[in-house]
């Protein structure tokens, strides 16, 4: 399979989605938007994968092509890719489908628990566990778009992830950082890490590096299902 990866900054990358990719034998493509790359041809890629960064969604005055990104992945999901977004990325495609993006009641940084809804039981999620420790960046929170399947939740952010379709997933935190990707985020965004009641320290953030292998093993499994009928 083709896989185009929409980028916003240089250092949020396609990751351990990147290495899932590989290993299978599929393809990746980038568009590094931040850099006025050209979004391609619908036909050219089978699933769509739109990864972080530390804008809002709203904010076209600084990022005017954040437009024409709404308007693609909105083409790619009524045309039937597959199509996946993790934090910003999961932002944009609910906005796309009708769920608005606001500023959560608190910044979750760090190593927090989620749990699956009584409704992720048919979902993507259906073979992992019930209650999960994933790596957390974010301070804005999508809602649930109409018509999607609400399947995750934590005690600071309901929302946590939506599945809309078979085709079309939505997550808030982050299974696809690898170490280096997280010492990415202390080197860029470092300035985030203030006293507060969700938002982690340094050096709690990097002892729970052990928790990397754990969520990959889930952010694989999800991506062989999600696939396996393209």
């Amino acid at each position: 399979m083709k896989i185009h990866v929409l980028m916003h900054v240089p250092f949020e990358d396609a990751a351990n989605i990147g290495a899932w990719a590989e290993q299978r034998g599929h393809t990746l493509s980038y568009t590094r938007l931040y850099d006025g790359e050209t979004l391609p041809a619908m036909e050219t890629f089978g699933m769509l994968a739109v990864m972080g960064g530390p804008m809002n969604i709203y904010e076209y005055d600084k990022y005017p092509w954040l437009v024409a990104e709404k308007t693609f992945i909105k083409q790619a999901i009524d045309a039937g890719k597959k199509v996946i977004g993790v934090c910003l990325g999961g932002q944009l495609i609910a906005n796309v489908l009708g769920g608005n993006v606001i500023q959560g009641t608190h910044k979750e940084i760090g190593w927090h628990g989620i749990s699956q809804t009584p409704e992720a039981g048919g979902s993507l999620f259906a073979e992992l566990p019930k209650e999960m420790t994933v790596f957390q960046w974010h301070g804005d929170t999508f809602a649930i778009p109409p018509a999607a399947v609400h399947i995750a939740a934590s005690d600071v952010c309901a929302n946590q992830a939506f599945q809309y379709g078979d085709n079309v997933l939505g997550l808030q935190f982050h299974m696809e950082y690898s170490q280096e990707s997280i010492e990415k985020m202390l080197t860029h965004c470092s300035d985030e890490l203030v006293e507060a009641p969700y938002i982690h320290n340094t050096e709690t953030i990097r002892d729970g590096y052990d928790n990397i292998p754990i969520a990959t093993g889930w952010l694989n499994t999800i991506l062989d299902t999600f696939t396996q009928s393209a």
